[in-house]
């Protein structure tokens, strides 16, 4: 039997956050407003709340990255293996953080400077060496920058070719590894070049090992592009390039929110949930990632209840989509009553008892 299959055959799910999403609470409009966790305590916190790894920047794994040596990053990463395997927990992947700085400024593998899109893949090579000293083969590009304020500022022929250049020389620089593109349509930049799963998949077939380029699926960005979150990664699933998932959840097309998963749109959780499950996710060892952030107005000593209940709710509608009446489903399909199919999978949401134990 599979190592994440239950006796029953079904998937054993397993969740991830990263520390950013245990936060004090600023955003663009405003300063800080609960006091930082040591990073020891969100480690404990994590696996008192029932997750079961981390996902990492890779200056979340080892600080001030650009200022230190090859050997001080080889000896504080390992310090952070220790930490991880001491706590029971693992790493789910390491993101080069590409967007925070000067030299990212106009974008990193799309930079209009060739002196930055080398720091830039440097700077991702060093991501690569944490994210193996630490125990995971993952590597998520969130390509942040990677775009335009102004159309007309580059040639955005090439600067897909930049970046399906750059991933040519991450893959060759580590032949074990494998790239997880995350795909979001706008913020920070005005015009992203990989706004879709589509565009993210399309990517992986244009790299030397595509059996190495993946996704990394996050629910708002899909709905900021206007798109399900369980339609991309249907997209994704039937390809099998779905290989993490942040879900979270999105009050419209408006800002980046990273709300509380479920909590807006019941039934389109549901449906995350469903696509995930039918399409075998999670069995290979892939984890369940949500990637929310508390509440601005969250006192410090309650500032993790968006992750409990993220988690939570995940299971309760993995509930619900093994609970439902298949035969009676597979009728209302089968007679194309899907007036009667909307309110059979309505009714369902909306009564029965919940599990005791999540």
């Amino acid at each position: 039997m599979p190592k994440f299959v239950d006796r029953q055959g079904r998937t054993k799910y397993r969740f991830t956050f990263g520390p950013w999403n245990i936060h004090e609470g600023a955003d663009p409009f405003g300063p800080p407003v609960r006091k930082s966790f040591k990073f020891d305590q969100k480690i404990k916190m994590l696996k008192d709340l029932g997750f079961d790894g981390m996902q990492f920047h890779d200056d979340d794994a080892v600080p001030d990255l650009d200022g230190k040596s090859p050997a001080q990053i080889e000896k504080a990463a390992k310090a952070m293996k220790r930490k991880l395997d001491n706590a029971g927990i693992v790493a789910e992947f390491v993101a080069p953080r590409l967007w925070e700085t000067p030299r990212g400024i106009d974008g990193s593998y799309t930079s209009n400077s060739a002196a930055d899109r080398r720091y830039a893949l440097e700077r991702s090579k060093k991501a690569i060496d944490i994210a193996r000293l630490i125990g995971t083969r993952d590597i998520v590009l969130w390509l942040a920058r990677e775009g335009t304020y102004v159309r007309e500022a580059k040639n955005a022929i090439e600067a897909y070719r930049k970046q399906v250049d750059a991933i040519n020389q991450l893959l060759d620089y580590d032949k074990g590894i494998r790239i997880l593109i995350e795909p979001k349509p706008n913020e920070p930049m005005d015009h992203a070049y990989v706004p879709t799963m589509g565009h993210a998949v399309a990517i992986s077939y244009m790299t030397i090992d595509p059996s190495r380029v993946g996704a990394n699926m996050e629910s708002a960005h899909s709905i900021l592009a206007g798109l399900d979150p369980s339609d991309e990664m249907a997209f994704a699933l039937s390809v099998g390039k779905l290989w993490s998932v942040h879900l979270n959840d999105q009050n419209g097309p408006k800002f980046d929110q990273d709300r509380a998963f479920g909590m807006v749109n019941l039934r389109r959780a549901y449906n995350q949930v469903r696509v995930l499950e039918l399409g075998g996710y999670g069995r290979d060892g892939n984890m369940v990632g949500l990637d929310v952030k508390a509440m601005r107005p969250q006192k410090k000593a309650v500032s993790t209840k968006h992750l409990a209940h993220s988690r939570e709710m995940f299971l309760w509608l993995l509930d619900k989509v093994r609970t439902i009446d298949t035969k009676a489903e597979s009728a209302l399909i089968a007679a194309r009553d899907y007036e009667a199919l909307d309110r059979l999978v309505m009714r369902h949401l909306m009564t029965g008892s919940l599990p005791n134990k999540v």
